[in-house]
């Protein structure tokens, strides 16, 4: 019984092992591409919330691109904007913002390329192509 037990416990670790193996860790660009995406998404969370400050419609527009040179002056701007000290989800869009630039200009710096310095482009959101039926 009690090598039935061990084998049993081979077999889970053996098995736990191999399904960490197969998950790719997370790279500095999915990081950056992961958490600017979430930025994003918070922001038009945030600009859409009925329950909302109206300071909101004040903030500086946020649709990030981490491919867009511009990326780096539309966060540096966002953490500055001195509105909305009293709204929580700002504050915390706030944080999420400032790691991200950290991350882009300090630990990931060499995983980036921008492709392109279109400031313009980051103040409209880009809709997603239509489907046809």
């Amino acid at each position: 019984k009690l090598l039935a037990m061990k084998m049993l416990l081979l077999l889970i670790a053996l098995l736990s092992a191999a399904l960490r193996a197969s998950a790719a860790p997370p790279t500095c660009y999915s990081r950056m591409l992961s958490l600017s995406k979430e930025i994003t998404e918070s922001f038009k969370e945030l600009q859409t919330s009925k329950d909302v400050d109206s300071c909101v419609e004040t903030l500086p527009r946020l649709y990030l691109d981490i491919h867009n040179y511009c990326v780096l002056a539309k966060l540096r701007d966002f953490v500055a904007y001195p509105g909305c000290d009293r709204v929580v989800e700002v504050n915390e869009l706030k944080e999420k913002a400032r790691s991200l630039y950290t991350i882009l200009i300090s630990y990931c710096r060499r995983d980036l390329v921008f492709l392109t310095d279109d400031c313009n482009a980051l103040e409209v959101p880009i809709s997603p192509p239509m489907e046809h039926s």
